[in-house]
């Protein structure tokens, strides 16, 4: 059964986390050398990727017994809270241009950046961690896949003015908040059951 709640908890979190990130900047600058829809079009499927493999990995968490799940499930919301917090800000990424602006050649060079630059990631821990927790694979992936989205379109489009508007140290520290928060239901939870 699809929860909204759920959905908008994944959406929340994986927006803040991801907005700070790397790969944002990368979709702003791909954004800002080619046709933004061929852009957005390689980085959502690269995207929808990484949020079938955090799923999948999260679904696997699940069969363990429940107390040792909530315990993994917390300590990592707190190393991914420590990780926002702890960040050097190593500016923008080069990125390889290609040869002409195909639609062919543009996506798949945003589908293969941020193929490489997510594997692993932050958000993707978070998004298989919500999924381990919530056990509810469906809501937390597409709340995740839309934040996942929404940060690429925002990136695409229009990055270069929200970051002037929102100081990126703030998005860090509400993302950092909302983690440690989710750490704390977490280890409660472990503690109790």
């Amino acid at each position: 059964m699809f929860s909204l709640t759920v959905a908008a908890l994944a959406f929340g979190v994986v927006f803040l986390a991801e907005l700070p990130d790397k790969t944002a900047l990368a979709g702003l600058v791909l954004g800002t050398r080619y046709r933004a829809s061929y852009v957005f079009a390689g980085v959502a499927a690269a995207f929808l990727v990484h949020v079938a493999l955090a799923i999948a990995a999260g679904s696997v968490l699940t069969l363990l017994p429940q107390r040792l799940v909530q315990a993994v499930v917390g300590v990592l919301f707190l190393a991914g809270a420590a990780m926002l917090l702890l960040k050097k800000n190593d500016g923008e990424e080069e990125v390889a241009r290609p040869a002409d602006q195909s639609f062919w050649k543009v996506s798949g060079a945003g589908f293969m950046l941020i193929l490489v630059a997510e594997f692993g990631d932050l958000t993707q821990i978070m998004t298989a961690n919500l999924a381990a927790r919530y056990d509810d694979p469906v809501s937390v992936g597409v709340g995740a896949v839309l934040a996942l989205w929404s940060v690429a379109g925002l990136g695409i489009v229009g990055g270069r003015t929200l970051m002037r508007r929102v100081p990126l140290r703030l998005i860090t520290k509400v993302a950092a908040l909302v983690m440690l928060a989710l750490a704390g239901f977490s280890l409660y939870e472990a503690a109790i059951a």
